[in-house]
């Protein structure tokens, strides 16, 4: 780019790296920053600017973190395409030696979509893979588009001796990933719907919502999950909630906010609950607790679980529960098509859970990652003030800093080489807390969670 024209202003409240973080923003927005054009190194800004490497480091890292730059190891940072304003075709211009980059993994992995790949059953798997293949050549057919009904009527009785969930196996749709399945039902319900969200909340839900043009109402959270007055006010007439472990805050819906709810769904003949259970297996404090749709008497909650937590997330293996007033409309919409997860895996998995594997690789995945989180919560007590929410269950929790900017904490783990997403990332409105990131534990190697609790808490203290 062509010579920095900001000037400091000293007398400003703003700290000097989000001086530097702003200029650069309104660079880009205005297009005299173009896509691929390389900004000055460290060195020379520090110069330029006559402050400190660490200021600009934690600009860089802020622009890094939010994606108007992307850094090129050896190279330098280059302003991303994803964020460039108004650049002419012609004039792109990706940094030389850049092009095929392959992304690098995190120093570590903080991510709260990774699991320990060290914990997939690779012998169990494959050996009922390989009966399965070789046993029964009508697997080579289509199927039904619901999902194999041998397989439905296993998650039948899965479903209610672990989860407590009521149904028969013409009430599941299988498919490949929860994103699809809301998707369905999404065009299930009524295109006028509105939808309460959570929070902040699932941020793959809000874009399937807005993909498909419905009408989203963020609904704050409480003590107990989703306000239930504020529903009230909204005018909503879906609300979509994960009762046992709200994302990303952690929270159980207790049994009276449960039931309050479903008495707010009965109301009108057009309201549902769609109950997300995406990893309620996981719980470090207590028993697993059963699943709202198992106090449903009036066929109000449409149920969504998945397998990508507790075996892998390669395992694209997901499910429905619909309320019988939806079963004919599914049908009528999609009945004419196949599924979307191959009829090996639904059989691989069908008889993993028959035989008892899948409840053993359960318990053995729960006592190592209430493992892994005891010795990340323990190493993270070096970090001064630091406090932690949301850790009685699921694969992640809340790390607050007081005193400290989220978007700061964001930028000093990104110098460090570990991504971390702050809180406010998932909210639609305000964020509940300030100073506080979501950090996740499952991909952590158990040998290394000390050198990573220490890398972070270098990278945040001052």
């Amino acid at each position: 780019m062509e010579a920095v024209t900001l000037k400091l202003q000293t007398g400003d409240k703003r700290p000097l790296y989000e001086q530097i973080y702003r200029y650069f923003i309104g660079e880009m927005e205005s297009g005299r920053l173009k896509e691929g054009e390389k900004l000055p190194s460290k060195r020379a800004l520090c110069a330029a600017l006559g402050v400190s490497q660490s200021t600009v480091e934690t600009a860089y890292g802020m622009l890094t973190a939010e994606g108007y730059l992307r850094a090129v190891p050896k190279s330098g940072y280059y302003v991303s395409a994803a964020l460039a304003r108004s650049v002419p075709a012609g004039e792109l211009r990706p940094p030389a030696g850049a092009e095929d980059l392959p992304p690098q993994p995190p120093r570590f992995d903080f991510s709260t979509g990774a699991v320990d790949t060290s914990l997939f059953p690779y012998a169990s798997w494959a050996r009922i893979s390989r009966e399965v293949i070789s046993r029964d050549p009508q697997l080579l057919q289509r199927g039904e588009a619901e999902g194999d009904r041998s397989f439905r009527e296993t998650l039948t009785v899965f479903l209610r001796e672990y989860r407590g969930v009521r149904c028969e196996a013409d009430q599941i749709v299988v498919g490949a990933g929860i994103e699809y399945l809301l998707s369905v039902v999404v065009r299930l319900l009524p295109e006028k719907a509105v939808y309460a969200v959570e929070d902040p909340g699932y941020g793959a839900l809000h874009r399937v919502l807005s993909s498909h043009g419905r009408s989203i109402c963020p609904i704050p959270l409480d003590d107990e999950g989703m306000d239930e007055a504020a529903l009230r006010r909204s005018g909503a007439n879906v609300a979509c909630v994960t009762p046992s472990h709200q994302f990303p805050m952690g929270v159980t819906m207790p049994v009276g906010r449960r039931s309050r709810l479903l008495y707010w769904a009965e109301e009108a003949e057009d309201r549902y609950l769609i109950e997300d259970d995406y990893d309620s297996e996981f719980r470090y404090a207590s028993r697993p607790i059963p699943a709202m749709q198992g106090m449903d008497g009036g066929g109000k909650v449409i149920y969504v679980g998945t397998f990508s937590r507790s075996v892998a997330p390669g395992i694209r293996v997901a499910y429905l529960v619909l309320p019988r007033s939806l079963i004919g409309r599914y049908r009528e919409i999609f009945g004419y098509g196949a599924s979307t997860v191959s009829r090996f895996e639904q059989q691989t998995l069908r008889l993993f859970i028959q035989r008892g594997l899948y409840s053993r690789h359960l318990r053995r995945s729960v006592n190592l990652y209430r493992k892994k989180q005891e010795r990340l919560l323990e190493e993270l007590r070096a970090l001064p003030g630091a406090e932690t929410r949301g850790t009685e269950a699921g694969l992640h929790f809340l790390l607050t800093v007081p005193g400290k900017d989220e978007k700061w904490l964001a930028a000093r783990a990104a110098q460090a080489d570990i991504p971390l997403r702050g809180l406010s990332a998932y909210c639609l409105g305000k964020p509940p807390l300030l100073g506080t990131v979501v950090v996740g534990f499952a991909g952590l190697k158990t040998e290394e969670i000390p050198a990573a609790a220490r890398a972070l808490t270098e990278a945040f203290t001052e």
